[in-house]
């Protein structure tokens, strides 16, 4: 008989045995546990065909017509999941641990692997995810306006010894009209999630861990609410790099990317940037000024950014003033004022 275990255990046992999830591959792409393989027990196709039976004849029909699935694909299954795993245990999940994974668990007993299965399944999962959000956590905010080299702040927080969580990074997207350039597609809003709450249960929670100040969206994902308000709240160190130096950085960033990609995110802002100064930012994308162009973006992202800071408490916010962007002597001096 496989075990079950809790979600407390699955999160433990799976650093050490690989996850199959046998849910259908249109449900794993569109959100799975992180690290899980995916060994689907039926296609998109036949699950819809056994939930329809479910729902519109009876169990038993839907029974019947999930083992005529089942039947032809046990040694193909039970061949992948040995591929899959080097050792003989096995953790297992369906969506909410009913037949679907107890039926592949007892396909792998049969053939003499180990197997746990995740009481409650990807649900539970699901719930543990949301529930995270508001946990206590020992929270910093790295803040700055645009171009002033956070992300790569973080990265030297990183690697000066410090818990960083990069949501950016994590979202695939860096925040602006400009932040999908160079980026993967954006995951969905639950796999987002998903990783999020895998990168925060990884970090001591005795000890701070370092954000980026987002807006309440990163392209179109969304910072979970009760996460956000948490970020609101917490001490924030505020860069405060000269215009110029924030501005050579941004057009040597950006500037590589082709010209009708920059015009595109120009013109995603146009109600905000107004049609003049849009117009001239377009016209200098064409005559191959990039830095006249990204001068009027960021004067407009300056104002946006600006009227988030002054929403924080002023008490929590530390400005950290710096003439140039040597973000390795700045991860340094900002890790100095917190200690």
């Amino acid at each position: 008989m496989p075990t079950q275990i809790n979600i407390q255990e699955f999160l433990e046992l799976s650093q050490h045995h690989p996850v199959l999830d046998v849910r259908s591959p249109g449900e794993f792409e569109y959100a799975h546990i992180n690290g899980a393989h995916s060994l689907p027990l039926f296609s998109d196709e036949e699950r819809a065909i056994v939930g329809t039976a479910y729902k519109q004849v009876s169990r038993e029909s839907a029974v019947n017509k999930g083992l005529a699935f089942f039947g032809p694909k046990m040694k193909e299954l039970a061949d992948k999941a040995k591929k899959i795993g080097s050792g003989n245990t096995f953790i297992i999940h369906c969506w909410r641990g009913g037949m679907r994974s107890a039926s592949v668990a007892w396909l792998l007993e049969l053939y003499g692997h180990k197997v746990y299965l995740l009481r409650g399944g990807y649900k539970s999962f699901r719930r543990t995810v949301l529930e995270s959000f508001n946990e206590e956590r020992q929270i910093l905010i790295l803040g700055g306006r645009t171009g002033s080299g956070k992300t790569l702040i973080l990265k030297d927080f990183f690697k000066l010894g410090e818990q960083v969580v990069d949501l950016e990074k994590l979202a695939h997207h860096k925040g602006s009209s400009f932040g999908a350039l160079g980026e993967l597609p954006q995951p969905t809003q639950e796999m987002f999630e998903n990783e999020l709450f895998f990168h925060l249960y990884k970090t001591d929670k005795n000890k701070t861990v370092w954000l980026e100040d987002e807006s309440g969206m990163i392209g179109r994902i969304v910072i979970p609410k009760l996460f956000y308000e948490k970020m609101r709240n917490c001490r924030t160190f505020f860069l405060d790099i000269p215009f110029e130096v924030r501005l050579q950085y941004l057009t040597e960033e950006y500037g590589k990317f082709a010209a009708e990609d920059l015009k595109n995110a120009i013109l995603r802002i146009t109600k905000k940037l107004g049609g003049a100064d849009t117009k001239t930012a377009i016209d200098a994308i064409d005559n191959g000024d990039t830095k006249t162009a990204f001068e009027f973006c960021l004067k407009y992202y300056d104002k946006t950014y600006d009227y988030g800071k002054n929403r924080r408490d002023p008490e929590t916010v530390t400005i950290c003033p710096f003439d140039k962007l040597d973000t390795v002597n700045i991860a340094k001096e900002i890790i100095k004022k917190n200690i």
